[in-house]
Parts: structure tokens; sequence; C-alpha cells
């Protein structure tokens, strides 16, 4: 039977490759989404979500592996934690060139619209309205991807700061054992030397 620990890791990975399968989907819509804003708003409140849901899984897989009794385990947790952790930070990336590409189909989209028959001032009036609150809105957004982005940024150094003391460790630990099976050695080397003396002072007295 598996321990409790391991299953929750196996859970956790589970669910982080859901969420970032998740989180691609709802990018690609907002890559083909041509407007309305609400649409666009909409999408993004849902990656939003998606990112929430994969952080918080993605903290549970480093704190279990900070848990792991072995050190070996823990180090190959570590790089899986970072692992995900540069993907959900490709997605963020993503995320930010979805929001430009929508924001460039909807200024198509709306341009178009100002060239159709009818009143063109109340027309141009509304579209230029229209566009401003698009371009707040989708800036508003990519400042949030970003500063997202700078919060990741800074988690995978941490990580990676936590994996490089641990290395460290063992790298200290290995020179240690070097030293004690070098002062074994000696002290073999030592144990021999005096029992051959040992044995042929017993050879003289004996003749």
């Amino acid at each position: 039977m598996a321990a409790p620990q391991d299953v929750h890791v196996r859970i956790c990975n589970q669910e982080i490759v859901k969420f970032d399968l998740e989180v691609k989907a709802l990018i690609q819509d907002i890559r083909d989404c041509s407007g309305p804003l609400s649409a666009l708003t909409e999408l993004n409140t849902k990656v939003k979500g998606k990112f929430q849901q994969l952080r918080h899984r993605i903290q549970e897989l480093e704190q279990s592996a900070k848990e792991q009794d072995k050190e070996s385990e823990k180090q190959v947790l570590l790089q899986e934690v970072e692992n995900h952790k540069k993907q959900m930070l490709s997605n963020q990336t993503s995320w930010r060139k979805a929001n430009l590409t929508c924001k460039i189909a909807v200024d198509n989209l709306q341009k178009a619209e100002l060239l159709q028959g009818g009143d063109l001032l109340r027309q141009r009036k509304t579209t230029k309205e229209s566009l401003a609150q698009t371009s707040s809105a989708i800036t508003e957004s990519l400042m949030g991807i970003s500063r997202m982005m700078s919060q990741q940024v800074q988690q995978s150094e941490e990580a990676m700061q936590t994996l490089a003391n641990s290395s460290r460790t063992i790298l200290d630990a290995n020179e240690e054992f070097k030293s004690m099976s070098g002062t074994i050695q000696l002290g073999r080397k030592l144990i021999t030397k005096y029992n051959r003396r040992e044995l042929t002072k017993k050879k003289k007295k004996k003749k």
C-alpha cells in the first residue's frame, strides 16, 4: 500500500497537469476571441482562477518535497516543482500575448464596423469610446499578468536557492565521508603493520 504522503504527491501532480491543460485551453480561447469586451473579461477571470488553483497545488507539492525524509527523493520533487513553476511562467507569457492578439482583433472589428454605412459621426464617437474602454481593460489585465509573472520569477529564484543549498549540503557530506574513509583506511594499515610486527617478535622469541 502506498504511503499517504506518496498518494498526496501523486494527486498534486495529476491536478497540476489538469489545471495546466485547462489554462492552455482558456488562453487559446482568448487568442481566438474577437470581442466583445465582456467575453474577454470573462475569459481572463477564468484564467486567473485556474492560475490560483495551479499555484496552490504547486505550493502543496513543494511543501511535500521539503517534508521528504530521503534527500534524494526531496531533490527529485523539488526539481519537479521548479519545472512546474517554469511551465506556469511560460503560460503567463502566452496569456499576455493572447490578450494582445485579442486587442488587435477587437480593434480591427470595430474599425470595420466604423467603415460601414450609417451615421459616421455617431459611429466614430461610439467606436472611440469602445476602443478606449477595451484598451484600458486589456492594459489593466496585462499589468496584472506582469505582476503575476514577477512573483513567479521571485518564487523560482527562491526554489533555485533551496536546491543550491541542498546540493552544497550533499557535497559537504560527501567530502566528510571521503575524509572518514581515508582515516579508516589509514587505521587499517597501521593495525596490519602492528600485527605483522607482533608476529615477527613472537617468531624471534621462539627461536
